[in-house]
């Protein structure tokens, strides 16, 4: 797809949760680069101002900042005041928080705040911008799982958990609102090098990796394709041993091995 005709699919505003940084700041200069203006949600303002100049300058699209706490009680009225305001055609729902460590050695607030964060801010994100992308019949919805939603993981119970939420759900959302020209996609991304996993991972973990721009990239070309994506082909085959030849017992288990080593 050319940049025009994308940017006619799925422009003229773009909005991209979690995009201070990582996979988000990836999104944002990837459809800034098709021509659609951006809005910048994250808690971060300050780097959000830089990355929305940076836009500006090298792209040459408008970039709105906007400094929303994805946990937050009143998430949907900042949505809709945004909704109401500018034609959002394409919603990337990247923002995550993901408590590490045993289940029960977390407090349970940072379990709430991954519910919140994975979510219920997606289900905001997709009731408050689909509603008007169906009824314009277009429009693309993308939202960030992980490989971690297949299987239970350990020492990332909780976010691998709300994790197979997102894919369930973008699933789901293919069907019903694909009828409606509208496109979703999940992106189950792996082990991926932002800030915050090399923050983690200082060192040469064993796991293939990707760069942020790598994932953004497939995650855009996978809109209008198919319902769900594992960006790359080392997490594609991973995924497909995980899925149909180990026993789950064994793939929670393998998993949980290389969570143990990464984190624990």
């Amino acid at each position: 797809m050319t940049s025009t005709s994308f940017a006619r699919r799925y422009g003229p505003w773009a909005f991209v949760a979690g995009a201070s940084e990582g996979l988000g700041a990836a999104f944002a200069d990837a459809l800034a680069a098709r021509g659609l203006h951006v809005a910048l949600a994250a808690r971060r303002a300050q780097k959000l101002e830089a990355l929305a100049a940076t836009l500006r300058r090298e792209r040459g699209v408008e970039a709105e900042v906007f400094p929303l706490d994805l946990a937050a009680p009143d998430l949907v009225d900042a949505l809709e005041g945004l909704a109401a305001r500018r034609e959002v055609g394409l919603v990337v729902a990247n923002a995550a928080y993901a408590p590490r460590g045993e289940f029960l050695d977390q407090p349970l607030e940072a379990h709430w705040k991954a519910v919140d964060v994975n979510v219920r801010a997606t289900l905001a994100l997709a009731h408050v911008f689909g509603r008007p992308m169906r009824a314009r019949g277009r429009g693309g919805l993308v939202i960030m799982s992980s490989m971690s939603g297949f299987r239970g993981t350990a020492l990332l119970s909780s976010y691998a958990a709300t994790k197979a939420f997102g894919r369930v759900f973008a699933e789901g959302l293919w069907e019903e609102l694909g009828r409606a020209g509208v496109d979703v996609v999940a992106s189950c991304a792996g082990a991926t090098r932002t800030p915050g996993y090399l923050a983690i991972t200082p060192h040469a973990s064993g796991v293939p990796e990707m760069s942020p721009e790598a994932v953004a990239e497939a995650s855009l070309a996978a809109l209008g394709r198919r319902p769900t994506l594992l960006p790359g082909w080392a997490n594609r085959l991973s995924g497909a041993l995980m899925e149909r030849v180990l026993p789950r017992r064994l793939a929670v288990t393998l998993l949980s091995r290389t969570t143990r080593k990464l984190y624990g």
